[in-house]
Order: structure tokens, then C-alpha cells, then sequence
């Protein structure tokens, strides 16, 4: 998701995306050490959107 799109959400809504890749990075990393991960690019990608959220709430706040 592109931070201008991020910028359009609600606060709550940004608590929810933040809560659903935490639990999908969660997800990924269990995949990774039981050897079912196939594109293990995917947990960068979302490491890069939880930050960008994060950042996003803290401007909202500030």
C-alpha cells in the first residue's frame, strides 16, 4: 500500500492494517522456520508497510 493511500485512512483503520500485518509477518516468519515459505521477499514487503502505518499514525497524532 502507498503511503498516499495510507494517509486517507482513519486512524482506527490504520490501527486495524497495522494489526492484520503484524499477524500475516507473524504468519511468515512461522511459514519460514517450518519450510513452507515460498517467496520469502514477502516479509520485507510487509516489515516496509508496518512501518509505513506506524509512521502514518505517528503524524495523525503529532
Amino acid at each position: 500500500m502507498k503511503g498516499n493511500e495510507l494517509r486517507e485512512l482513519s486512524s482506527s483503520d490504520l490501527q486495524k492494517r497495522a494489526d492484520e500485518l503484524n499477524q500475516e509477518l507473524f504468519n511468515l516468519r512461522f511459514q519460514l522456520h517450518t519450510g513452507h515459505l515460498e517467496n520469502t521477499a514477502r516479509i520485507g514487503q510487509v516489515r516496509k508497510d508496518i512501518a509505513r502505518v506506524k509512521t502514518i499514525l505517528q503524524e495523525k497524532q503529532a
